[in-house]
């Protein structure tokens, strides 16, 4: 069996926009057949929400939009560096908190901005919807489904499927 391609995706608290974008991107993983060479998880910069469960505000948004929501809230560890072949943060501030916790190019080389996937929406971050109202969770949601749709065909040409 072939090793598969790990993807994080990071956002702050890790209950808001990075679980959304592993789930939403999970379902078009398996959607196009490649949930054996390609793997996803999430985390968050800081620890304060680690074990709850995604946002229920978020939930109900991406489940109206027919995707399944799984997983709890973790804090990005040095190992995830090891663990993940490309970290996709979904701010710059969070960017730069991960970009900060290692020296070694080999792992800031694999660090991205999940906005650099989206090709539909010209915003260069994913905003934070938490103190916000639905409006915010449903421009989260645009935003990761289109992004999800770049990092697929990103995905399948870095693993030759095209």
């Amino acid at each position: 069996m072939e090793a598969r391609y790990n993807i994080l995706f990071v956002c702050m608290g890790n209950i808001c926009r990075s679980p959304a974008g592993e789930n939403i991107f999970r379902q078009v993983v398996e959607e196009t057949g490649l949930s054996d060479q390609i793997h996803c998880d999430s985390a968050g910069t800081i620890g304060i929400h680690s074990g709850n469960n995604p946002d229920a505000r978020m939930s109900k948004i991406i489940r109206r939009r027919g995707y399944e929501v799984t997983g709890s809230a973790r804090q990005f560890t040095l190992q995830d560096f090891e663990v993940f072949d490309l970290i996709l943060t979904m701010d710059n501030e969070n960017y730069q908190n991960v970009m900060k916790l290692s020296e070694i190019k080999e792992n800031q080389d694999k660090l991205r901005r999940f906005t650099d996937f989206c090709s539909q929406h010209d915003h260069n971050e994913v905003p934070d919807p938490y103190y916000g109202g639905d409006a915010g969770f449903e421009l989260v949601a645009d935003l990761i489904e289109d992004g999800a749709k770049g990092l697929i065909e990103h995905m399948r040409k870095k693993l030759n499927l095209s």
